[in-house]
């Protein structure tokens, strides 16, 4: 055999025996797979963070939209989030283009889904030029519901109340000696320029003074021209008016139209305006009867609507016949001492029917004013709790440390525990906050939005 064949048999046995380069040529072969599994880890938790920060975007631009523009217009819904969602990635910069968001809308439900594509960086080794993330999110907006709102207006004789300070001195002066228009004859018929009244009402009327019950009503039609600027497109929300005073009556069913509760609201005869009072006020009797207009509350769909009560009160249990400082009581005890204990702030049990049949309950406390020196607030409002007959004749309790309190002091918080929620209880001392505060009442419900998933 020659001897250059026989060095080259030896050279490829050297070679092939020798193990020193093993290291290199496995590296060789491995890099690739190894660049692309550290790629597929920075790039897939890359893509998990932009999943993580687009899905808090979605949740918080369908909140957004819904709010703005309701659910009616899925296509108005799906322009507002576009232009939100848009605007929040250019000004984060969280490298991610939104290339497409879908909207559904199911009756008061709404769903987008997001999808993006993330750009890559070293997966671009292994082929891979992005990667897919795709989120949803579900709202219910309350702007499509089927809403039922009922009215309850306190018909108690302290309603009567001038509004204002100004009424209140002008009732106080001649010829009446009194802040309330709802007395009966006390020493009249009165005079008032030129002509004779015989009730502290019909000299309220005339002298131009504004009851508290005046207030309420212009803060009901306040609600019931939001309610029609709501029921502009689709009508869903109706409307019932009731009163609350010796029991519970309804002075118009649920209704579509705004025109006949406003027409309610200005008739004498329909006993829901300040022509007419009750002379007692019996919360245990009339929100039960109020419970039976309202029923059981739905799930907001066109034949089982979802229901809102708007209480408008002061919240005093009594009867007028301490105003007299006669024992002729209706249901309260028949002595003077015992009536005047018998008026206490309403006890909250007496609202939990209503809650618990899954209704709403939103309060407002129109505030009873201490009457500084008047005899009647001296003896019943003014006195305190632990003196009242709040647990021993209303079967009420309240928590330790407000059994010194004046029964006046006690009316919001015993109001308060009454409302479904904080925010739905609104306490307003003047006629511009009774007025404002039942329309924010309404406006806390409308704005409910609820994140789904």
């Amino acid at each position: 055999m020659p001897n250059s064949i026989i060095h080259c048999r030896r050279l490829i046995l050297q070679l092939w025996h020798d193990r020193r380069g093993n290291f290199a040529i496995s590296f060789a072969i491995l890099l690739v797979p190894v660049l692309t599994a550290v790629g597929m880890s920075l790039d897939y938790v890359r893509a998990y963070n932009v999943r993580t920060k687009m899905q808090a975007d979605l949740d918080t631009a369908l909140i957004a939209a819904v709010k703005s523009v309701g659910t009616k217009d899925t296509n108005l819904v799906q322009q507002k989030m576009k232009s939100w969602f848009a605007a929040q990635t250019d000004q984060t910069g969280k490298g991610y283009t939104l290339s497409d968001i879908e909207i559904g809308a199911n009756n008061n439900e709404l769903t987008a889904t997001a999808r993006v594509a993330v750009q890559t960086t070293v997966l671009q080794i292994a082929g891979f030029k992005k990667v897919d993330v795709g989120v949803a999110s579900s709202v219910a907006g309350p702007t499509k519901e089927y809403i039922n709102v009922y009215f309850a207006i306190d018909k108690s004789a302290s309603m009567m109340l001038a509004a204002t300070p100004a009424g209140q001195a002008a009732m106080f002066g001649a010829p009446a000696y009194c802040a309330f228009a709802c007395h009966e004859v006390e020493g009249g018929p009165y005079k008032y320029k030129g002509k004779s009244y015989t009730t502290n009402y019909a000299l309220a009327r005339a002298m131009g003074v504004q009851l508290r019950t005046d207030v309420a009503i212009n803060a009901v039609n306040q609600v019931l021209d939001m309610v029609e600027a709501a029921n502009l497109e689709t009508q869903h929300i109706k409307v019932g008016l009731y009163t609350v005073g010796q029991s519970g009556s309804q002075v118009l069913a649920p209704t579509f139209s705004v025109s006949d509760a406003r027409k309610k609201l200005s008739d004498d005869s329909a006993g829901f305006n300040a022509a007419t009072s009750q002379p007692a006020t019996y919360f245990d009797y009339s929100l039960a009867d109020l419970s039976k207009f309202v029923g059981t509350g739905g799930d907001g769909s066109v034949n089982n609507p979802s229901k809102l009560v708007l209480l408008l009160t002061d919240g005093l249990q009594s009867e007028r016949n301490w105003v007299h400082d006669t024992s002729s009581g209706i249901r309260f005890p028949t002595t003077v001492g015992k009536l005047t204990t018998a008026t206490t702030p309403l006890n909250p049990d007496w609202c939990k029917q209503i809650k618990n049949d899954g209704s709403s309950f939103g309060v407002l406390y129109t505030t009873y004013l201490p009457l500084a020196g008047d005899w009647g607030y001296d003896r019943t409002a003014g006195q305190t709790m632990k003196s009242s007959g709040f647990k021993s004749i209303w079967g009420g309790t309240w928590a330790s440390g407000y059994g010194n309190w004046t029964r006046q002091a006690y009316l919001p918080v015993a109001l308060k525990s009454c409302a479904s929620a904080s925010n739905l209880f609104i306490q307003a001392d003047s006629a511009s906050e009774i007025e404002k505060g039942l329309g924010q009442l309404f406006q806390q419900y409308m704005s409910k939005v609820r994140l789904i998933n």
